[in-house]
């Protein structure tokens, strides 16, 4: 009787992207609480940008070198860019870069400084998947069912709960108002970032090493001239290594390398679209956190906004979920795989 060959365990797509989508979810929530509790210590939006890319340097730097290394010995692979370092050519590497990588960065953390984390719980998320159903259907030719485009109408009163309030207030000398434009401008960036990870059909990893690799070798370089040349001030000197430290940790290793390949798996299975729409429960996980622990105002057009921006989501979601028992015998997407998943 022949031995039984040993069984492998291995997740399926599903799994994968399940469990990718939840990961995401819990990173972004707390990344939305540390970014406004840290705009009240002692870094600047710039350095907590800088801590960020240092401390994901740190992990993919030596990641992306080796995973290079691979592909030059691989007849007929792509030899990477950037010195060896990003497993991507230098066009996807600075395009993914730009947005995924320093836009949103800089655009998010200037955000706190200005705005409460409840606005960024309803505006970065919320904005999201707005964002990003009018590019992938500029850009991917993806169609806006009546359904998505009723959640979509939501988030959009959502939005403008939230943000027109600060805009009424801008001529009161109220500075919330920028924070929330910033903050839409980021998810503005990330939308961008997750139409040309799936237009391109880039592996989650490779992509994350490669957007970190060029925000070390463009953003850190010139902020360190403008810093040298007075031109910018950094705190980071100034700044206890404690905080450096965890911020190198969390902003970096957590926001970035982990939630970085999760968010892009999640693309990968679900799709851009319905992959921003299942963020549906971070503004309410976060708009929470930031009452609890950091003590912010619930306004009622902040309630508002906050269940109009989550019962769109939802909404948008809801549709693909239908559709998806409808037609049990269509196999899942695999990771990476082009084409469209969004229904």
């Amino acid at each position: 009787m022949p031995a039984a060959e040993p069984s492998t365990f291995r997740l399926s797509p599903r799994a994968v992207g399940i469990g990718a989508a939840v990961v995401t979810v819990l990173v972004w929530t707390g990344f939305i609480i540390v970014a406004r509790a840290s705009a009240a210590r002692s870094l600047s939006p710039l350095d907590l940008a800088v801590a960020r890319i240092l401390g994901a340097s740190l992990v993919l730097v030596p990641w992306g070198a080796w995973l290079v290394a691979q592909q030059r010995r691989a007849a007929g692979a792509e030899r990477g860019s950037l010195f060896g370092l990003s497993p991507l050519s230098l066009r996807l590497s600075a395009l993914a870069g730009i947005f995924g990588g320093v836009a949103y960065a800089v655009l998010a953390y200037s955000g706190f400084f200005f705005a409460p984390a409840a606005h960024a719980s309803v505006l970065l998320p919320g904005s999201l998947p707005l964002w990003t159903a009018l590019l992938a259907a500029l850009v991917l030719g993806d169609r806006i069912t009546p359904m998505r485009a009723a959640g979509l109408a939501l988030i959009v009163l959502g939005d403008l709960l939230v943000g027109g309030r600060s805009l009424l207030h801008a001529f009161e000398g109220g500075d919330v108002w920028k924070g929330d434009l910033l903050f839409m401008s980021a998810a503005f960036s990330w939308a961008c970032y997750s139409i040309i990870v799936r237009r391109n059909a880039l592996d989650a990893v490779r992509t994350t090493i490669a957007i970190t690799v060029f925000a070390l070798l463009s953003y850190v370089p010139v902020y360190a001239l403008l810093v040298a040349a007075g031109a910018l001030h950094s705190r980071l000197p100034a700044a206890p290594w404690g905080e450096i430290a965890f911020q190198m940790l969390f902003q970096g290793g957590g926001s970035v390398v982990v939630s970085g390949i999760t968010f892009t798996k999640m693309i990968g299975y679900f799709g851009p679209v319905r992959s921003t729409m299942i963020t549906a429960l971070v503004p309410g996980l976060s708009a929470l956190g930031a009452v609890l622990l950091l003590g912010e105002p619930m306004h009622w057009t902040l309630l508002a906004g906050l269940g109009l921006v989550t019962a769109g989501i939802l909404f948008g979601v809801q549709r693909s979920a239908v559709r998806t028992a409808a037609v049990p015998a269509v196999p899942a997407v695999p990771v990476g795989a082009r084409g469209r998943c969004d229904a």
